[in-house]
């Protein structure tokens, strides 16, 4: 049996990123996606759905998701 990941706040993604003395564009670089998609996100401006949002939710913690590859959608 699967065990649930516990999905991280935005607090907690700020927070972790001041323990590892990252910036939010630092790890946008990083992580290859546009710093203001991660900002959206940390703000409650978006929720992560689709697309690079859905992206960087994974990423982050925020979300339980896939991320597929470009070539597998193209």
């Amino acid at each position: 049996m699967k065990t649930k990941k516990r999905l991280k706040t935005a607090d907690e993604v700020r927070a972790d990123l001041d323990r590892r003395g990252l910036g939010v564009t630092a790890w946008a670089r990083q992580n290859g996606v546009q710093a203001r998609t991660v900002f959206d996100l940390l703000d409650g401006k978006c929720k992560g759905r689709r697309g690079e949002a859905h992206r960087v939710a994974v990423l982050l913690g925020m979300k339980d998701g896939v991320i597929e590859s470009e070539r597998a959608a193209a």
